[in-house]
């Protein structure tokens, strides 16, 4: 036997690294993707992760202002923006030294076969929840919602009175079987990259509405003092407090889609400055909607902003900048679907299917997937009461493994041995920031419930 040449490995092993591929993971899509491929853009792969970042949790963002207070919750955003730019940041380190393509390959790479299926288990769970939340949003824009016996009427019931074909479940089929279904049969994370550009600017126009809107009452005189600070008067009202983070957590997640949107790259080395550039923009937006969201309603903002652009809002064409706002939204949401769908499909048939062959290659398989995962969202949709419920259940569960402890914990175990005494202390501030926020919020969950 002949030793192999140390130059040669090395040389094999950075050409290997420098392929990157789309979303059905390199062991599976690599010769049914690739092909005829050039790469993705940077200005498209920043579209889609902002798009994969700015979903449904930005509508919770004035509510988590109003129990916090405008400074504490100004701060908690841009906080947490720092820290997931910290955590991808270490995952993308190691997934490179360890030759990882995806997250799951970097979790089995510190842990084995058990880090991955752990990994995926949670993508599978957090993903569902976000497709759950999304569907309910837009059942409450469309149809209309009920908060604490106060119902707010939905475009549909607004324009056309209470019908059958105006219910909640109605309305959330239809748009399932006309848009959703559709949707689903993306295969690469890029080909949504225009659909990526609309819904951002429509969470933007959304914005804009807000804001105009915001300043017009504020020259007007008819905006009340905002809460600077929270108001603790108990240990009760004292650890809801915690409930804020998971909420703030979840709007911030996209740690499942940023392998695949580097390994569509045309050059995978932009992945860091995709990652910021996307992380600025949504914390800009994040801010802007937290503070002028609070602003115009106050005390009375609802835990989903858009259940109080239902009514007068007290300026001119009020009726008009209602239909807009939630217009707007309901078509950002929708067009979210494809970027937290795809990498929920993947790992699911990664779980169920881990030797069969490529799900690019078996579009029975791929079709039976999708169709089932569509429909048990559905399901979920339909069955859960408001977004609040599903933010608190996600974010305080999955959603800190996926942000927080995973990637601390590929850091502390360090199979490569690249950890820096720097990269060890934030991960464990990590690892202890969801561990405390998390409980905390789960046991006032409870005890709100019980109670």
């Amino acid at each position: 036997m002949t030793s192999a040449n140390p130059e040669n490995m090395l040389k094999h092993n950075k050409e290997n690294s420098d392929k990157r591929v789309p979303l059905l993971s390199r062991t599976q899509d690599e010769k049914v993707m690739t092909d005829k491929y050039s790469g993705a853009s940077f200005h498209g792969s920043v579209f889609n992760l902002s798009c994969t970042i700015v979903g449904s949790g930005i509508m919770s963002l004035p509510a988590t202002l109003k129990m916090l207070g405008l400074v504490p919750g100004i701060v908690l955003i841009i906080i947490v923006a720092f820290v997931i730019e910290a955590s991808i940041e270490m995952l993308l380190r190691f997934s490179k030294a360890g030759y990882a393509y995806s997250y799951g390959d970097a979790m089995a790479d510190a842990f084995g076969r058990i880090g991955k299926v752990l990994l995926q288990i949670c993508i599978v769970i957090y993903n569902t929840g976000s497709l759950i939340v999304y569907m309910i949003i837009i059942e409450d824009v469309l149809s209309g919602s009920t908060s604490k016996e106060v119902h707010h009427a939905g475009i549909l019931e607004g324009w056309f009175g209470e019908h059958w074909w105006t219910s909640r479940a109605f309305v959330l089929v239809a748009v399932t079987v006309f848009i959703f279904f559709p949707l689903m049969f993306f295969e690469r994370i890029d080909s949504a990259r225009y659909i990526s550009v609309i819904s951002v600017g429509l969470a933007i126009v959304f914005l804009l509405v807000v804001i105009g809107v915001t300043t017009f009452k504020l020259v007007d005189g008819s905006i009340e003092t905002p809460k600077w600070f929270p108001a603790v008067t108990d240990s009760t009202s004292f650890l809801n407090l915690f409930t804020a983070v998971p909420v703030v957590v979840f709007a911030y997640i996209c740690h499942y889609n940023v392998h695949t949107i580097q390994n569509e790259l045309a050059d995978s080395s932009l992945i860091q400055g995709v990652v910021r550039g996307s992380l600025a923009l949504c914390a800009v937006v994040y801010v802007m909607t937290g503070i002028f969201g609070f602003l115009l309603f106050g005390e009375s903002t609802y835990t989903d902003l858009l259940s109080n652009f239902d009514t007068d809002i007290g300026v001119p064409y009020s009726s008009l900048f209602n239909n807009i706002v939630r217009i707007s939204y309901a078509g950002h949401v929708i067009l979210v679907f494809p970027t937290i769908f795809l990498p929920l499909r993947l790992n699911l048939d990664g779980l169920l299917f881990p030797s069969a062959r490529p799900l690019a290659l078996d579009k029975k398989r791929f079709v039976l997937e999708s169709v089932g995962l569509v429909l048990i969202s559905l399901v979920g949709a339909i069955s859960i009461p408001n977004i609040w419920v599903a933010f608190e259940f996600t974010g305080a569960t999955m959603g800190g493994l996926l942000a927080f402890v995973f990637p601390a914990s590929i850091t502390l175990k360090d199979p490569h041995c690249i950890a820096t005494t720097k990269d060890k202390i934030v991960s464990v501030s990590m690892i202890i920031l969801a561990v405390v926020s998390n409980v905390m919020a789960i046991y006032s969950n409870l005890s709100s419930f019980l109670s």
